[in-house]
């Protein structure tokens, strides 16, 4: 099924364009609430009273989780009243809690707050990819999956800047101020131009009975859980990049002033992949273009070890592996959740909303403990990404029946 421009039982149209960055920039919100804030961690906690150097970790992993745990209901809800209307309350609930967080005057407050702000925002991972798939699907899902995550990659490569340009500035409360602005004008333009793509058709009803065996198709679906699964261990791995980037950076390899422009350099490498993998993947397919990224990430995973074991306090050797790990991510993450949603068109919305919900949830508890475990040295990190990526071969092999590098689905043609 392919759509353009996207239509609607509104009387309102949007070009692919506008809508691949209108759906890469509300899931980028989501991003900004963790990247945004890595300058200033250290800042908040001194401030706040938090006791010790890995528990500033906890302003950024108490919200993944929190916000893979809330993934689980706004698919159902979305599926029910609509696309448009869960992206509205979720903005809505993000500009609030942003400015609670704001005020917030302890770092236990500061916590329950990030947790609340997860768990009623995580409409903004769910809802636009069923926005995209009610229009496009297979190789053509992809495509445009991986041009969405290579806007939406840029956050992760400006957010850390644009912290530490408020930071100069300002106080560290004044970057929640600015998502909460951000997230207002983000309402504005989708009660303005998003129309509603749900089909009226796919509308499902809204009880329990149905709501659990739409997940529980989704769930133990054996050609998309494996995908789901592995994607929820690469994500993990970045997560405890993300999680003490400010502490393996900054301290370990004492990059100092510098650090938005090196997390910031080695996350752009995932916009570059994501791009090049919009114009590859619809004539290699999805599946081929994703298996040899796996098998690649499992290599130089492999030499992250060797590295962080015999070169520990080698930036130079460090950086381009840690790239490299990053590019090759963009080969995978809009491939494989693409491959994962394709048995699902007539409940889009629930099975986004249990596929991200394993991914992010499962990807909080992995960066968390990647974080936790960080010991002042690159090596619990280096172990990690090849142990996860080891994984997530496994399970794609369980999808795939063993067999990999299989086109289940011919070409589609352009236009």
């Amino acid at each position: 099924m392919n759509v353009t421009p996207a239509t609607s039982v509104h009387d309102k149209t949007i070009g692919r364009r506008e809508l691949v960055v209108m759906v890469a920039l509300l899931m980028s919100l989501n991003a900004f609430a963790i990247d945004g804030m890595l300058p200033a961690l250290e800042q908040i906690a001194l401030e706040l009273g938090a006791r010790d150097g890995n528990q500033r970790q906890l302003v950024i992993a108490v919200f993944l989780l929190a916000n893979g745990l809330g993934c689980l209901l706004p698919g159902s809800l979305a599926d029910r009243f609509g696309r448009r209307p869960m992206l509205l309350l979720s903005l809505g609930a993000y500009a609030v809690l942003s400015t609670m967080v704001a005020f917030s005057q302890s770092f236990n407050t500061m916590l329950v707050l990030r947790g609340l702000q997860g768990v009623l925002t995580a409409g903004l991972m769910v809802v636009p990819t069923a926005i995209i798939r009610d229009q496009y699907s297979g190789d053509r899902m992809a495509r445009l999956m991986s041009l969405v995550s290579a806007v939406f990659i840029t956050v992760p490569v400006i957010a850390p800047s644009l912290g530490q340009l408020v930071l100069m500035f300002a106080g560290w409360r004044w970057i929640f101020l600015l998502l909460s602005i951000l997230a207002l004008l983000a309402g504005v333009w989708v009660w303005v131009r998003l129309p509603e793509t749900l089909h009226p058709e796919f509308r499902q009803k809204l009880d329990v009975p149905v709501i659990v065996v739409n997940m529980w198709g989704s769930l133990f679906n054996r050609a998309s859980i494996g995908y789901v699964l592995g994607t929820a261990l690469l994500i993990g791995s970045v997560f405890g990049y993300v999680n003490s980037a400010q502490q393996l950076l900054g301290e370990h390899f004492a990059v100092g002033a510098w650090f938005p422009v090196v997390f910031g350099g080695t996350a752009a490498m995932m916009a570059v992949s994501n791009i090049v993998n919009s114009r590859i993947v619809e004539r290699f397919g999805a599946r081929r273009v994703s298996h040899a990224g796996v098998l690649m990430f499992i290599l130089v995973s492999a030499a992250q070890v060797w590295a962080a074991h015999y070169q520990g306090d080698n930036l130079l050797l460090f950086l381009p592996l840690m790239a490299t790990n990053l590019m090759l991510l963009g080969f995978l993450g809009a491939n494989f959740g693409s491959i994962a949603m394709q048995p699902f068109a007539k409940t889009a919305g629930a099975a986004s909303s249990m596929q991200t919900f394993i991914r992010m949830f499962g990807a909080a508890v992995v960066g968390l403990i990647i974080g936790q475990a960080y010991d002042g040295t690159a090596r619990p990190f280096a172990h990690a990404l090849l142990i996860c990526s080891t994984l997530a071969l496994v399970f794609v092999l369980f999808s795939e029946k063993g067999i990999l590098f299989r086109r289940l689905h011919p070409p589609q043609p352009k236009g």
